[in-house]
């Protein structure tokens, strides 16, 4: 009886060991569609630049970078400036690494840098002014759009909150690293 009693207790033991690495840290991951589908209801945006041109962002398309964790963001470009009678339409592309902002829950770019940006059928002096308005514009949108927000249920498991940690893209999307708060 003595034997029997002692093997439950080792039985709930390992039990409870077991429930305790469930809730330990872990890894996320979020397919690059499902950041594509996010990232899509944030769009268009439009800012004003420089009090003289009106810039907006639209359709935007997120490709992952595979050397030091960044990605790439492209976006449709449409400027209007009294300088101009016509729209204008051209083209940015910008990488950014990727950083956890646990204080807005989301996916943010950090160190960001235009690639590319191109208004099409414009001659250099213009489009030198139109890149310095783009540079003031992608800069905001940087700091004020999240790539990703995470759900409260994203962050809790098994009764326990987690917070993101670490973050790194991979081949398919982002592994996010999340360790129970402590």
């Amino acid at each position: 009886m003595l034997a029997g009693v002692a093997g439950v207790v080792v039985l709930a033991g390992l039990g409870l060991a077991g429930c305790a690495s469930l809730t330990g840290p872990r890894d996320v991951d979020i397919p690059l569609a499902k950041l594509q589908r996010g990232l899509e209801q944030r769009f268009p945006i439009q800012q004003r630049a420089l009090a003289v041109f009106d810039l907006q962002l639209a359709n935007p398309r997120l490709s992952l970078q595979g050397e030091n964790d960044r990605v790439a963001l492209e976006a449709d470009v449409i400027a209007s400036t009294p300088l101009v009678r016509r729209a204008l339409q051209g083209n940015v592309m910008l990488s950014g690494r990727l950083l956890v902002d646990n204080v807005r829950s989301a996916v943010v770019l950090a160190d960001t840098r235009i690639e590319r940006f191109t208004i099409d059928g414009v001659d250099g002096a213009l489009q030198g002014q139109l890149t310095a308005a783009g540079n003031v514009v992608i800069d905001r949108v940087v700091r004020d759009v999240p790539v990703y927000t995470f759900r409260p249920e994203d962050l809790r498991y098994a009764g326990v909150q987690f917070v993101p940690t670490a973050i790194r893209t991979t081949a398919t999307g982002l592994s996010i690293h999340v360790e129970p708060v402590k």
